[in-house]
């Protein structure tokens, strides 16, 4: 774990190496101080010397000033180095994530991942800009304290050491038991962010529902216990300040009372006694950073685990050595595949699909819910791997191509479209930057999208809201598949993307796939017999296995599954829209 998140530390090592160097040199150069001071006291105030007050009080107003500097340069540095180390864990984990395959994906919950991104790397960019200051000065003031209290006055040390056996006895019971309280405070963040997540990207549900008073029951529940987590973690910790000051208040009354008849007797003088009194300041002020420290690093150690989870996750699906660069055409071939989300769960979703697709061809796939339709098509891009056979894609295995090459040539409609926030023409050039806007304007009168564009205020420079709200569903999926077309791929899947168009829409986006890119191999998953049953073959799927495939009249004499479907949506009302194609 240390050297992964070591790593991030990248350009800013400079920084985080002088941080401590000048934090060194504050922590001596304020030690020096009472020294001086004794002497002012002794020497010159007590002997009437005031050219040796003149003398050394110029002398600590250097140091002084020495010090402040080195501080700010401390400070300075260390804020760099911890901002800059909490950039690069962002950049490394969204970086990462970016690389994950939809396997690595499942592990993850949203809310957990930007947990991590934002709370966790808080917690870890305190935490390291307190080790790079507190966690060194603490220890050298204690150290050089320590040594002067020592040597002016051995007997009157102890009284330094009774209190620290006292804190070091006190504050790890405090301590302790509180940072395991703060690794369950982050858990509770991550309930509360799932809550926040989950009910503004379905608001319209919710509001539909009515349901406001109860996500507004569950968000205060997940908020109280965050509360009530957070109250005892920080109660708990809030009896090490009191600790410490008993221990403060018990040294000066200690060193008054034994430092007076020590100056009675002669042993002591007063400047040594005042310097006595700063060190025990030192002394147990830097205990108090270093308990502060255990308590910042200690509720950062969670953090840095859940950080070091994401940035050591590597995807199962790569590229590999010498990856195949060229894919000769869009023939697909599923020999005896079957396929499991997770290896040795049990039973395969898919199981001994086995069928030969031409380039160029349409094939329609169709069969009830969970009969494994979209696993299917994410096996042909190598979103997943399968866990037996083989999928070839130009004759070769997908497993031979490099990743980026088959995805460029293998377009995706996902079943959830997505859209992002910027113009149309900005999410149309997702499937080329540099198309140019006739090609745009093409793609969207292939998807029949034109039709609603050109209505639009703006046209194709429209302002899309963040995931398409502002648009209809079946907008929404003609847009993506306008996406899909400006990547020129050599196949085209469409996932169950007509399933928000009317029926005479869908069938001018099918009647255009046919006429103007006829050389794409195209696969159309859908529920509707009618936006298939013109594609050159149909592949009906049942519980993960090959049904039945075959053109429209063949399954209709040889497959019951398709002529139970067929007959139940032709007999019916059914769904076509008059309006002709407009939703």
């Amino acid at each position: 774990m240390l050297k992964t998140l070591g790593a991030q530390i990248g350009v800013y090592r400079k920084e985080s190496i002088l941080a401590p160097l000048f934090t060194v040199l504050e922590g001596v150069l304020e030690t020096m101080i009472p020294l001086v001071m004794a002497s002012i006291i002794d020497d010159g105030i007590e002997a009437g010397d005031i050219r040796h007050v003149y003398q050394y009080g110029v002398l600590m107003v250097a140091l002084a000033a020495l010090a402040l500097l080195c501080g700010i340069l401390a400070g300075k540095l260390a804020a760099k180095a911890s901002t800059g180390f909490a950039a690069n864990l962002r950049a490394g984990m969204f970086r990462n994530i970016q690389n994950f395959s939809f396997t690595n994906i499942d592990k993850y919950s949203t809310a957990g991942l930007v947990t991590r991104l934002t709370t966790d790397v808080t917690n870890l960019q305190n935490a390291f800009q307190m080790i790079l200051r507190m966690c060194v000065r603490a220890p050298v003031t204690m150290i050089c304290a320590i040594v002067m209290a020592v040597s002016v006055s051995p007997r009157l040390s102890a009284v330094f050491l009774v209190a620290m056996v006292f804190l070091l006895v006190v504050l790890p019971n405090i301590l302790i038991p509180t940072s395991r309280m703060f690794r369950k405070v982050f858990r509770r963040y991550d309930d509360l962010n799932a809550s926040v997540q989950e009910n503004v990207s379905a608001i319209r549900v919710v509001k539909s529902f009515v349901r406001e008073d109860f996500e507004n029951s569950k968000f205060r529940k997940a908020a109280q216990a965050l509360y009530d987590l957070s109250v005892k973690a920080e109660s708990r910790i809030s009896f090490s300040f009191p600790s410490m000051m008993i221990a403060v208040y018990g040294c000066n009354l200690a060193l008054s009372w034994f430092g007076a008849h020590m100056i009675v007797g002669g042993s002591l003088t007063t400047g040594e006694l005042s310097m006595m009194f700063s060190y025990v300041m030192n002394i147990l002020m830097g205990l108090m950073m270093l308990s502060m420290v255990f308590v910042m690093i200690t509720m950062s150690v969670a953090s840095a685990q859940r950080i070091a989870e994401v940035l050591n996750e590597r995807s199962d699906l790569t590229s590999p050595e010498n990856a195949d660069r060229d894919i000769p055409d869009g023939s697909v071939d599923f020999d005896h595949v079957d396929f499991a989300y997770q290896s040795g769960s049990g039973k395969p979703v898919l199981q001994d699909i086995d069928f030969h697709v031409k380039s160029g061809e349409t094939i329609g796939i169709i069969g009830g819910t969970g009969s494994a339709k979209s696993s299917l098509v994410n096996l042909i891009s190598r979103l997943y791997d399968v866990t037996a056979g083989t999928v070839r894609v130009g004759g070769k295995d997908v497993r031979s191509y490099d990743l980026d090459t088959l995805r460029n040539q293998v377009s995706v409609v996902l079943q959830k479209n997505v859209l992002f926030s910027g113009s149309i023409y900005e999410n149309l050039r997702w499937g080329d930057k540099n198309a140019t806007d006739e090609e745009c304007r093409r793609a969207c009168r292939l998807a029949c999208a034109d039709e609603f564009i050109s209505r639009l205020p703006e046209g194709y420079n429209t302002y899309i809201e963040q995931g398409g709200t502002n648009v209809s569903g079946g907008q929404k999926q003609r847009l993506c598949i306008a996406r899909a077309l400006l990547k020129k791929p050599r196949i085209l899947i469409l996932d169950d993307s007509t399933s928000a168009v009317d029926t005479a829409t869908d069938a001018k986006i099918r009647r255009a796939f046919r006429e103007e890119i006829p050389d794409i191999t195209k696969f159309i998953i859908a529920q509707r017999v009618s936006s298939v049953q013109d594609a050159d073959r149909i592949l009906v799927l049942d519980n993960g296995r090959i049904s039945g495939f075959g053109t429209h009249e063949e399954l209709l004499k040889t497959n019951a599954i398709y002529q139970e479907v067929y007959e139940s949506q032709t007999k019916g009302s059914g769904d076509f829209d008059g309006n002709g194609g407009e939703d």
